[in-house]
């Protein structure tokens, strides 16, 4: 069985914070030694280059990330850790991809239209300040993800819809490319949400983030984090007053480092009335506590840039010969980017391929998904709407596979007008049959 390819990508505009730390770093490096799964962490220093143009703190970011998450275990010989920069296929495949992706589907990217609603709201033009890198932004990182098949990318809520725009881009090539030979070129990614992470309060107790300045380095000196604790904003409850811990931000950064014991002990502490300085005081022994031998291997990483450069390119260069020149061969030719001596042949394929039975399956611009089953140029049958491209897709290759029948339609989908259920039958059995042969051919 082939193991679960996971993806995660670590954009290089700024230092890591505890948040990143905690919210990313600790549950990916975990995740890294999970038995069966195959993970791919990248620098995508393309994407910063979208909203940082100075050279020397994309450089110095790049160091800095690399080496935080080096310290913090992940460990280059058993996972692909590169930089985005040093795999050029990344750049091919987006191209490629760009050439398929419907500008209205960018449109519609969350990005996108804030910058345009702000733009508004401002009398501007729609899309005055705003970049063809920030409107093209969903296909790079579409590129990033289909390029190695992953079959899952943790992200936050707000990066899910560019999964979902993957997966639409992905299905549009492989519908294009792939149908006429019979051949899947890109699997579908599924976002991957963890409930359990926890988000970090920053000093002024919102979301700990570079945007609102508000952020504790991660490895910052010891004297310095004590620092940064103590100017945590708390309210004015005196030493022996009741505090609510569920609406602390000193409270919730100590249950992101602490175990199930200390939490209960240093809520009880709460609720007894402990001084806001006693609190701080337990709050940087205790993430001191953690972070301090991490940060000793940090300073070390540090000092050898050569080091990590070397790491960096030795994944790339791995990573490049294993899985995207091989990948980026077979899509030059898909596309017709192929030795002159083929054409003849590949056209005889593509012919003779057009005449299956195939389910089509696309988006609205509801948003909602659908799929048609044709034969030639006959439809045969239109789905209804569904919520999601994975619902549509599932129950496609559970047809295409004979796991279900004819009756699984019935209630998804209507019949063309002039087509009867046996002609439906017919066609939905020859694509089971083709399906078989596929099957017994890879065998």
């Amino acid at each position: 069985m082939s193991p679960t390819r996971v993806l995660t990508g670590i954009t290089t505009s700024g230092t890591p914070h505890l948040g990143n730390y905690v919210g990313a770093v600790r549950p990916a490096v975990a995740a890294s030694r999970t038995p069966g799964v195959e993970s791919f962490y990248f620098l995508a220093d393309y994407h910063a280059l979208i909203k940082v143009q100075d050279p020397a703190r994309v450089q110095r970011s790049t160091l800095e990330i690399a080496a935080t998450w080096l310290a913090c275990g992940l460990a280059p010989d058993k996972v692909w850790f590169y930089r985005q920069s040093d795999v050029p296929e990344v750049q091919e495949l987006t191209w490629f991809l760009t050439c398929v992706a419907g500008k209205g589907l960018l449109n519609r990217a969350h990005a996108y239209k804030a910058a345009v609603d702000k733009n508004r709201e401002a009398g501007e033009d729609d899309d005055a300040g705003v970049s063809a890198g920030l409107f093209m932004y969903p296909v790079l990182m579409a590129a990033d993800i289909l390029l190695f098949n992953a079959n899952k990318v943790p992200v936050g809520r707000d990066q899910v819809q560019h999964i979902e725009m993957a997966r639409d881009i992905g299905q549009r090539f492989n519908h294009l490319y792939g149908e006429p030979i019979g051949k899947e070129f890109f699997a579908m990614p599924e976002a991957v949400i963890d409930e359990n992470v926890a988000t970090l309060p920053g000093l002024d107790g919102r979301k700990m983030s570079k945007s609102y300045d508000n952020t504790i380095p991660l490895f910052a000196p010891r004297e310095t984090l004590k620092k940064l604790i103590y100017s945590i904003v708390t309210d004015s409850r005196a030493p022996g007053e009741a505090k609510d811990a569920d609406t602390s931000n000193v409270f919730q950064l100590y249950q992101a480092f602490a175990s199930n014991e200390e939490t209960a002990a240093m809520r009880r502490a709460f609720a007894d009335g402990i001084a806001w300085g006693e609190a701080k005081q337990a709050l940087f022994e205790r993430i001191d506590h953690e972070i301090s031998p991490l940060r000793e291997k940090y300073e070390a990483l540090i000092a050898q840039p050569a080091h990590i450069e070397a790491i960096l390119r030795d994944g790339a260069q791995r990573l490049r010969e294993r899985y995207a020149r091989p990948t980026l061969d077979a899509l030059r030719s898909a596309v017709g980017l192929r030795d002159l001596s083929q054409a003849h042949a590949g056209a005889r394929t593509k012919a003779a391929k057009a005449s299956a039975p195939t389910f089509k399956q696309y988006r609205e611009a509801d948003g909602r998904f659908y799929f048609k089953f044709v034969d030639g140029d006959r439809l045969l049958l239109q789905s209804n709407a569904f919520d999601s491209a994975r619902d549509a897709g599932t129950l496609i290759s559970s047809l295409k596979s004979g796991a279900s029948g004819f009756d699984a339609l019935a209630a998804v989908t209507a019949p063309a007008e002039g087509v009867s259920p046996d002609e439906v039958r017919e066609a939905l059995a020859a694509v089971v049959e083709a399906e078989q042969e596929k099957s017994a051919q890879k065998a």
